[in-house]
């Protein structure tokens, strides 16, 4: 019933618009990555880190009671990939000091050179990635 590129597109105004509110309700930059890292480290804030964790989590779950057939994914069934890329995502956060919502939702659209930079080189990273997982070593 509905492309693919509109639940990206919808998938994108909703990260914008959460990004918005809290970046005009908090004062901080969203970032996801921070965001859990600080409840994993305990720093102060826990309860707004859970809520916004929820809210994150949530959201898509409430949205697929209502809209069905939701949006298909492609993950693979590969668990030893899925695990490794989870590590890799989490170790590139930590290295880059924020991810895809803070460096390229909010360090764009802030004009950040440092955003903006990170957000180059985790793009080139994945695909580079991709590139070796799928065409090199055929694992994905």
């Amino acid at each position: 019933m509905y492309s693919e590129w509109i639940w990206g597109l919808v998938g994108g105004l909703l990260i914008g618009l959460g990004a918005a509110v809290y970046l005009l309700g908090n004062g901080r930059v969203m970032g996801a990555s921070g965001i859990l890292g600080g409840l994993v480290d305990r720093s102060d804030r826990s309860a707004e880190r859970l809520y916004f964790l929820a809210g994150m989590i949530g959201t898509p779950l409430m949205l697929s009671l209502f809209l069905s057939p939701g949006p298909q994914t492609n993950l693979t069934s590969n668990l030893t990939v899925v695990i490794g890329a989870g590590l890799l995502v989490g170790i590139g956060t930590r290295i880059a000091n924020g991810c895809t919502s803070g460096h390229g939702v909010c360090g764009i659209s802030r004009f950040s050179v440092r955003g903006i930079v990170a957000t180059i080189l985790y793009i080139a990273a994945g695909a580079v990635t991709l590139a070796l997982f799928r065409h090199v070593w055929g694992l994905i």
